[in-house]
Formats: C-alpha cells, structure tokens, sequence
C-alpha cells in the first residue's frame, strides 16, 4: 500500500503540500539531500520510495542496520562511475541513518560535499543530536509529524478497497473503524498492521466477505501503542508537558502525561527526579512541603517501582500541580550569580567576618539575633553596593506571608534603633 506519487502520499501538507520547496524539487527532479526526521510511521520510507518511482537518477538503498562502510564504498565507487560516464546523479538512500557509526557516516560526508550522491536519509531520532553535525549542515533537514486522525482514516479506507489491498473483500463495522485509527496514535504502519490482524481474526459471512467489529480489533491489538521512546524526542516532548502542565496548575493533563510515561515505561525515578527539581524550581517555598513531597516521591519510586510506585507518583504530581507556585528560588540563585561573575570583588562586611585572627578587633560591631526580641536586628548582611531584594524577591505563598512578616519587623527594629542608638552594641557575641 505504499503510495506510488505524491497524489497518493497521504497527509504532511507542510512537507509535501503544494508550492512546498520539496514537492517542486521532486517533481522537477532537482532535489538536493534532505534528512528525513519524524516519528515511525509517518512516511519517510514511503516518501524516498516516491522519489525513487520519479526520478531520473539512480536510486540506491541501504540500511543502516545491515550495511557497512564497504557497501557504502561500493554505493560511492558506482556513483562516481556513473557520473563521470554518462552524467546521470545517483540518490542514496539511508534508512535509519543514525544508526550509522561515526565512521560510516564519515565514509559519506565526502560524497555528498562533492554532489557524489544525493543523500535522503532517514531517522526517527533527532539529526541535529545523532548526525555528524558536517553530514547535517550539507543536508536539509525535514521534519514530518504524526498522521492526523483523518490521515489514518483515508490510508485505512483505502487499503480496504484498493486492489493492492483488502480490495472490497472486508467491511469494517461497529466502531471497528474508529478503534484502529485511535489506536494506530497518528502511525500509518501500525493502523495498516492492525487492520491485517483484525481481518485475519475474522470469519467469512455467507457471501465470502469478511465482516470486522470492534471485537475483532481488539484482539489484534489489546493496547493502544502511543509513541514514546525513552531515548528519543517523544520522550522529551511528553516530560516537558508533563512539567509545564504542573506548572501551570493542571492536575488532569499532569496524570495524563505521567500515564503516558508510565505506559511507555519510563524509568521512575527519572520521573520522580524531575519532580524534585519542579519541586524548588517551580513551587519553592510558596509551598515548603512541596520538596518534601517530591522526595517522597523519589524515595518510593526507587524502593518500590512499577506498577505500585505510579500511585506515589500521581499523588506527588497532583499536589505540585495544585501547590501555589514560586519560581523566586531560582530567579534568586541565576541573579546572585549573574552578579558574582560580573559584579566587582565585594568585600564581606568587616562585622560578618571571622573573628578568630589578629587584628580582628578594630573590626565592626556583630549584633547577634539571638539576643534580641523575635530573633532579628538591623544591621548589613550583603556586600556594600547591593540592596535588600536585588535577589530574592518572594511572589506568593509561605515565602511571601513570611517575607513581608520579617518587613515588619526590620522597620519596627529600625525604628527602635534610630531612637536608641546605645542598644545597639548590647549582647554582641
């Protein structure tokens, strides 16, 4: 069933659509190397083969999974043959090309510089992290993206009818339509892989038709296969819902990534890891118990793992989500920093310095909080050239009741002070 032109080619309107770079370049035969990178399923392979039905050029094909560097060197050696004998262009192919070794993607960088070959390769990992970065900058890289719904619909009606296919012999029925294309998550070959067993769990009516219901696609495929791969892009795409979700105070979309996570068998403690820096990062000390929870969290998803720790981490998730949210720890840390590199050399305040050196009683007066009521006295904490609040600054919560209780305090002692300046020396340690 794979399309023969692009009339056929199904879906990736921002690839392939009309006026699109790539459509005129395969319909003029002008293309140039391209990569290929998106999920499985969402026609990669299929697009090289229409490339292959309407091009001029050789088409070549090999496999990163199978193939070495002697093969590519096979692949080259005729390239460069043919070129030179009759002119004509070669188009390599390379499917799963992040599987190739440093090596093997070396062997090619040469010929793709000098118009050798044209490379399409193909990868379900993300080229600008698993292709030579030389091998990358001479190709353009094309995103494709998961087949919508309706895309899948249209792939699977037409295997049903067409004569490459099913070609009428089955009807679909009772929601049995709908199951695949639910279950297919926007993968053409697992809906056409389903469709094919659900067929094969089918009997013949009278007529010889093959009648398929919801039942028998359910038996072909018990669970929904949704992308995720712990090592690729999916995998960083869905833990970053999963955070922003919890930041912005959704508990539904928080369980429903972490479900996703959990289907596709992520590591736990990498989950519960990132909740604990959520946990500072993101709530803070809006809500001090928020890392409490977090490290809880971490703790059970490693001495008790799947399935029971899923529990620990819904609870965890729901309760960063619903937490009064802070990101002041992190804003104070980044800006304090910002001014250690940058800032001048700030010399620690004669009476916060360590006393025990010679020498250290011409320093100033400390004024230990102990000594005073509620625990607290004005005095200087930071280097001279910094103010009160050019780092943290609290936004809500516990940190904001406590910020602005202390406030109080400060301008009272301050006043107190001002007004008695011999009480300032008293009980210093």
């Amino acid at each position: 069933m794979r399309p023969r032109d692009l009339s056929e080619f199904v879906g990736q309107s921002k690839v392939v659509g009309e006026s699109t770079w790539l459509r005129r370049a395969i319909e003029t035969d002008t293309l140039s190397s391209v990569i290929f990178f998106g999920p499985a399923g969402t026609g990669k392979t299929s697009l090289a083969r229409v490339i292959a039905h309407v091009t001029n050029a050789c088409f070549e094909e090999v496999s990163a999974v199978t193939s070495g560097v002697a093969d590519l060197r096979r692949v080259i050696e005729h390239a460069e043959q043919r070129l030179g004998i009759s002119g004509q262009r070669t188009i390599l192919f390379v499917d799963e090309i992040h599987r190739f070794s440093k090596s093997q993607q070396d062997a090619l960088l040469h010929a793709v510089e000098d118009r050798v070959v044209v490379l399409i390769g193909a990868t379900t990992e993300n080229p600008f992290f698993e292709v030579n970065a030389p091998l990358v900058s001479r190709s353009r890289v094309i995103e494709l993206e998961h087949l919508s719904n309706e895309d899948v619909r249209v792939l699977v009606r037409r295997a049903l009818d067409d004569e490459r296919g099913l070609a009428g012999s089955v009807a679909l029925e009772g929601g049995a339509e709908d199951a695949i294309v639910t279950m297919a998550g926007g993968d053409a070959r697992v809906a056409l892989t389903t469709l094919e067993l659900a067929v094969a769990c089918a009997s013949a009516d009278p007529t010889g038709q093959k009648r398929v219901g919801f039942d028998a696609v359910k038996e072909a495929s018990p669970s929904r296969i949704l992308p995720f791969d712990k090592r690729g892009d999916v995998h960083y795409d869905v833990i970053s819902a999963f955070i922003k979700s919890m930041r912005g105070s959704d508990a539904d979309a928080a369980v429903y990534w972490l479900a996703r996570m959990v289907h596709g068998g992520e590591d736990p403690k990498f989950i519960a890891r990132r909740m604990l820096i959520f946990a500072s990062e993101d709530v803070g000390n809006a809500d001090p118990q928020a890392i409490l929870i977090a490290h809880a969290a971490f703790k059970a998803a490693e001495s008790i793992g799947w399935p029971e720790c899923r529990i620990n981490l819904a609870q965890a998730a729901i309760y960063l989500s619903l937490a009064p949210k802070s990101n002041a720890a992190i804003m104070a840390v980044d800006s304090a920093l910002k001014e250690v590199k940058n800032g001048p050399a700030r010399r620690v305040p004669s009476h916060l310095r360590d006393r025990h050196r010679p020498g250290s009683d011409s320093y100033g007066q400390y004024l230990y909080p102990h000594s005073y009521p509620d625990g607290l006295v004005a005095q200087r904490y930071l280097p001279e050239g910094l103010k009160s609040g050019a780092f943290f600054r609290p936004v809500r919560g516990w940190e904001e009741e406590r910020s602005r209780a202390w406030g109080e305090v400060r301008q009272n002692k301050a006043r107190q002070n001002v007004s008695d300046p011999g009480s300032r020396g008293k009980n210093e340690a």
